[in-house]
């Protein structure tokens, strides 16, 4: 009966959303309380389930989002994008341009947490649609495929760090198995699948539009690039400095301040204002406008993404995902694949994929230490699982949609779907790994 209440409120967010045209923020809402009542939680307690899970997913993403929007914003503006997507164009050429993403998208995901890696790539991947006049999808998907796979599957992200420790696996050896499964994911889901796509309407936001400069008012190839991928050096440097001196050093705290992704963040965005803005003969008063002008264009991005984490909150803590869990336990599978089922059905249900797989931790490692299951496999197997059935519950879809400027249907056919394509492919690909190394 549970499952058939969560269906019936996400077909009632759909309906909201895409045949009422109702404004998905108050959709979330009202399907949020909805849900609430229907599956149990106290009256008094459903409003604040709401507003926890707006707050907590706000409450780590709305710096990020807000100042990558006026990083991004200014990137494009100043000319920086165009520089970049240039330099890129003439190492890869058009016609390996999907494959130049794919690996600039895997190497700024492995350091990035998602949403960070997302805003950042945005105005990259923007900047080539429109000076290229290429397909946004075909271009944006295998970008960010990439970075999703590695929020998935790879440590350093929180989900597979924690998972790592529950299991008391091998960080190491995780990665390396993540790396092996990853590439495939990627490749499959990312430039194969967005061949196919080809035909997707799609008006990206125009916030990120660049403007056309001549040549000799672009900012140079160094001071582009350096601007741009600031935030991910900043968080590289502070991940390899954490290394080296340690965690009892008088340093660490120095360190985790300054590599925080919001203090980061900040640091890039005023890096940014110097080399993008002043430097380049920009006044202040005009560099404002250009950030006061981005935050109007992310405004209800922010609201939709606050009220999916809402209705996360509410299937969390009316205690869903221990009641789909204990259902599924007694099924009698392959542990790896049970792994993978579990979370892929708690992420359908609750939308976070990092609740999904740490809800699944809980469940799935008596059934580990009775089998003997390989612990790193197991890491990457609820990794890919995490990934499975993105859709109206994931702040993700709503991130995709709301950039790109889709239809509910046509997010559906790509970003649901490619995700889906990774985390079944991640599961082949675990399947197949355990049967080569036991």
């Amino acid at each position: 009966m549970t499952i058939v209440i969560i269906l019936l409120c996400i077909l009632l967010l759909i309906v909201m959303v895409s045949v009422f045209r109702i404004n998905a923020f108050l959709s979330f809402l009202v399907v949020s309380i909805l849900a609430g009542i229907v599956l149990g939680i106290p009256l008094n307690k459903v409003a604040g389930s709401v507003e926890k899970g707006i707050g907590d997913v706000l409450g780590s993403l709305a710096i990020i989002i807000t100042i990558g929007a006026m990083l991004g914003k200014l990137v494009a503006e100043s000319g920086a994008a165009q520089k970049i997507s240039a330099v890129i164009m003439n190492i890869c050429g058009e016609k390996y341009i999907q494959w130049g993403v794919v690996v600039t998208g895997f190497l700024i995901g492995i350091p990035l947490f998602y949403g960070i890696g997302f805003v950042l790539m945005i105005p990259l991947i923007f900047s080539l649609v429109y000076k290229y006049k290429l397909p946004p999808i075909y271009i944006g998907l295998p970008m960010l495929a990439a970075l999703s796979v590695t929020h998935g599957f790879l440590p350093p992200h929180p989900s597979p760090s924690a998972l790592v420790i529950l299991f008391k696996a091998n960080m190491g050896l995780t990665l390396l198995y993540g790396l092996i499964v990853a590439i495939p994911a990627i490749v499959i889901g990312g430039p194969l699948f967005s061949r196919t796509l080809k035909n997707i309407s799609s008006s990206p936001l125009q916030t990120f539009m660049p403007a056309e400069l001549p040549d000799s008012e672009l900012p140079g190839t160094f001071t582009s690039f350096f601007t741009a991928l600031l935030p991910v050096l900043l968080l590289i440097i502070a991940t390899v400095l954490t290394l080296i001196v340690g965690k009892d050093s008088s340093l660490t705290n120095v360190i985790a301040l300054v590599g925080h992704p919001d203090v980061v963040m900040l640091i890039a965005l005023f890096t940014a204002t110097l080399t993008l803005g002043i430097f380049q003969g920009k006044k202040i008063a005009h560099i404002m406008n250009i950030y006061a002008e981005s935050i109007k264009d992310i405004a209800l991005i922010l609201l939709i993404i606050g009220g999916s984490g809402g209705l996360k909150q509410v299937l969390v803590d009316s205690g869903v995902s221990a009641q789909i869990g204990a259902l599924l336990m007694d099924l009698h599978m392959q542990p790896l694949f049970l792994g993978w089922l579990i979370t892929a059905v708690i992420r359908f249900c609750v939308g976070s994929a990092t609740v999904a797989g740490l809800t699944t931790a809980g469940i799935i490692i008596p059934l580990m230490a009775s089998t003997h299951t390989d612990p790193n496999l197991m890491v990457l197997a609820v990794g890919a699982g995490s990934l499975m059935f993105s859709h109206v519950n994931d702040s993700g879809f709503w991130l995709f949609k709301e950039y790109f400027n889709l239809s509910i249907k046509d997010t559906f056919r790509s970003w649901a779907m490619m995700e889906s394509i990774v985390g079944t492919v991640g599961l082949i690909g675990v399947l197949l790994l355990n049967q080569i190394i036991k």
